[in-house]
């Protein structure tokens, strides 16, 4: 798939790595790695990592996966807004296996954006990096969308990096970063609101994308868990699944039911509806997982189904 005005081809389905860096739950070196193979293995040619990721842990393991591979297959994404360093103060208590005595200290100043990304590339033993995000710009918004955006097209205009990015929770934050910009990222990688439980992204972003032919990784796609755990479950991150949560999910349970539709299967590939989104990354932490993530995307669902599914909606 072409990556909108990039010029990147990419996979439809790309392998976000930060489960691979410790999201929630330790991962072996040696099985972080078979994953990215795995991946490679069934034709992903997107990854996607992050700093933050286990505190350099991801791009560390994915730098051991990539580096062997022929350069212009795949397309490789990490981001800039904080930096690891010794004793940073901006962690987050969901990495279960960060190195010692180091952590995360947000700046988005244009000098701190230049030094994460050439610390990505030591960390990855990489060589160029094709797509930059500006990591959560919500955080210091007024120094994201001025020194780190200046920082991100400077080396855009250099053909150090290929595209400009956001990596976002929030919609609203895109949309307004777009909008003051004039539509200048590339693309936006948003999580979590655009898919089965959440489409706020819908409301005004993807038109806005739409209008500066930006184009949208979606992210998020299970909904941190949600939809793959029971009635009674609680997935990773959640102190309680909320009832209006489960009484949606149920609705979507019955109608995959009627249609003979795996749930996860149907949750994959709704982003990927709607003409702006052109690649769905999801997480995976073992070859199983990947594997059945590639199995669901390449399940063909009938379009009755998606006609049913705008109804619910």
């Amino acid at each position: 798939m072409e990556l909108g005005r990039t010029g990147l081809r990419v996979s439809e389905l790309g392998l976000g790595l930060a489960s691979v860096g410790g999201m929630f739950a330790p991962v072996p070196q040696r099985q972080a790695v078979a994953t990215i193979d795995r991946a490679w293995e069934l034709g992903v040619r997107l990854f996607d990592t992050a700093p933050l990721y286990g505190y350099g842990l991801s791009e560390q393991r994915a730098g051991l996966a990539l580096r062997g591979r022929p350069r212009h297959e795949f397309v490789l994404c990490t981001k800039v807004g904080r930096l690891i360093e010794p004793g940073g103060p901006d962690g987050q208590p969901i990495w279960a296996e960060p190195p010692p005595r180091v952590g995360p200290r947000l700046d988005y100043s244009y000098a701190a954006t230049i030094r994460s990304f050439e610390a990505s590339l030591e960390r990855m033993g990489i060589d160029r990096v094709d797509v930059l995000h500006v990591h959560d710009p919500e955080l210091d918004f007024p120094r994201a969308a001025t020194e780190a955006f200046r920082a991100l097209c400077e080396l855009r205009g250099r053909g150090t990096i290929r595209a400009i990015s956001l990596g976002v929770n929030h919609a609203d934050v895109a949309a307004r970063f777009l909008r003051e910009t004039d539509g200048g990222p590339d693309l936006v990688l948003l999580a979590g609101r655009y898919t089965l439980l959440d489409q706020t992204g819908a409301d005004e972003l993807l038109p806005l994308c739409e209008k500066y032919g930006v184009a949208v990784l979606a992210a998020g796609v299970f909904q941190g868990g949600v939809l793959a755990e029971t009635a009674h479950g609680t997935p990773d991150g959640y102190a309680r699944v909320p009832r209006d949560v489960l009484r949606r999910i149920d609705v979507l349970r019955d109608l995959c039911r009627r249609y003979d539709v795996p749930l996860l299967a149907a949750a994959l590939q709704f982003p990927l509806t709607h003409p702006a989104v052109p690649a769905v990354l999801v997480g995976a932490r073992s070859p199983r997982e990947i594997a059945d993530a590639v199995a669901w995307h390449a399940l063909e669902i009938p379009p009755a189904f998606w006609s049913a599914l705008r109804s619910a909606l």
